[in-house]
């Protein structure tokens, strides 16, 4: 739906956004199958990686909310 006046990017802007989201979630699964992986293992370097693993998902969690956020705002405000 075009709504009259909004610039043609707009909606581009959205689906591309939408993709990122996307990406950003698989990221997320990925780095929480790696994590779960890592927690059968037993070798001296795994609770280091653990932690390492754990603070990347909650980073990639956060820019997937923030995503999410930008998504809403646009489709608030441009109607996307």
């Amino acid at each position: 739906m075009d709504v009259p006046g909004t610039p043609v990017y707009i909606p581009r802007m959205v689906g591309f956004l939408n993709i990122l989201l996307y990406v950003a979630m698989a990221a997320v699964v990925a780095v929480l199958v790696f994590g779960i992986v890592n927690l059968y293992k037993s070798d001296e370097k795994s609770r280091s990686r653990s932690n390492k693993l754990m603070r990347l998902r909650v980073v990639l969690q956060f820019s997937a909310i923030l995503l999410i956020v930008a998504i809403y705002f646009a489709k608030q405000q441009f109607g996307g």
